[in-house]
């Protein structure tokens, strides 16, 4: 497609250390297989699915920290900016709140004076007050998750890759990042949200994919996806 940003192509991830010497691939433990995907530009895309469907290896995959074993991934360019926000990824413990939105921007290409002019607001929607200034050890996931964030919405990455952190702040912080997502990006800044909240997905995001055992089982329309998820989970459960 001429808008995609990124292109997977059949693509497969197999656990590390899960194949044994000699054994065939089919016969590994694949987090991914057979995974098609394009990534438009300046979409909101939201990937649900339960626990191990491999949604964050995907995140990994489109990152670019790992690679896949099989099939293909294209970029639609080689420089650019992503974002990746997950619970214990991307901070230095020892550092403060504000010296880590100094450290994401400079790693986003960004100015040390830019990033220090947007200290400020940084500080003020994460909503950290003094916590801002103390190092990032002593947070909590939800706090991490909120500085995260907020370094985001001032570093303006192509593509923002946020994975299962919104349902670990509070409610109020939820009410605004979903605002955010909805009316602060920018049109040409591409989202790829995880989430487990499926409401969440169907609010924000313009198109939905629901993955299992490493594949897609339905994309498309967020409402209808995560209609479509919940009930296939439902139905999981009244098997049991």
């Amino acid at each position: 497609m001429s808008d995609s940003i990124i292109q997977l192509e059949n693509v497969g991830v197999y656990y590390r250390g899960g194949r044994q010497r000699g054994a065939k691939a089919s016969s590994a433990p694949w987090a991914l297989r057979g995974l098609t995907l394009d990534i438009r530009r300046g979409e909101k895309l939201g990937v649900v699915g339960r626990n191990g469907c491999g949604k964050s290896t995907l995140l990994r995959l489109l990152a670019n920290i790992i690679s896949p074993d099989e099939g293909s991934i294209r970029y639609d360019r080689p420089d650019l900016h992503v974002q990746l926000l997950a619970l214990g990824v991307g901070f230095e413990g020892h550092l403060s709140g504000a010296e880590n939105a100094i450290l994401s921007g400079l790693f986003m290409g960004k100015s040390k004076r830019h990033m220090e002019s947007r200290l400020r607001e940084i500080q003020e929607f994460s909503g950290l007050g003094d916590a801002f200034h103390k190092q990032v050890n002593t947070y909590s996931s939800g706090m991490n998750a909120r500085l995260g964030f907020s370094i985001g919405l001032q570093t303006d990455p192509d593509i923002f890759l946020i994975d299962e952190v919104l349902g670990v702040g509070d409610k109020a912080f939820l009410e605004k990042s979903k605002a955010a997502l909805r009316e602060r990006f920018q049109a040409n800044t591409t989202v790829v949200l995880i989430s487990h909240d499926a409401r969440t997905i169907s609010e924000v995001c313009d198109r939905a994919v629901w993955m299992n055992a490493g594949r897609i089982l339905a994309e498309g329309d967020p409402t209808h996806v995560c209609e479509t998820y919940e009930t296939g989970i439902a139905s999981s459960r009244r098997a049991l």
